[in-house]
């Protein structure tokens, strides 16, 4: 089960990162765009990490203040949850 989450984490990370990256090029372009929602659902179900680099190497979204202070505390959550279930399970293994 872990290995399935940490999987499930790494490739929604890539992915987020990716949609990131997109959304720039199209704003660049002045092209049809990613929603703000769909790029903070995206941080929210799991790619938190994905989206902070990708406002770091696209220089995207980063004076959004959703974006800039939402983000980190999306993070934070996230880690707080993985801690609480990692513990759960080393628990429940005894």
């Amino acid at each position: 089960m872990a290995n399935a989450l940490l999987y499930y984490l790494i490739v929604i990370n890539i992915v987020t990162f990716l949609v990131y990256g997109m959304d720039k090029l199209k704003a660049k372009q002045g092209s049809w765009r990613i929603s703000e929602a769909t790029l903070l659902i995206l941080a929210i179900i799991g790619g938190s990490i994905g989206a902070l680099l990708g406002m770091k190497v696209w220089r995207h979204k980063t004076q959004h203040k959703k974006f800039k202070y939402g983000l980190p505390l999306i993070l934070l959550a996230q880690i707080a949850l993985i801690y609480l279930f990692c513990n759960f399970l080393l628990r429940s293994n005894d």
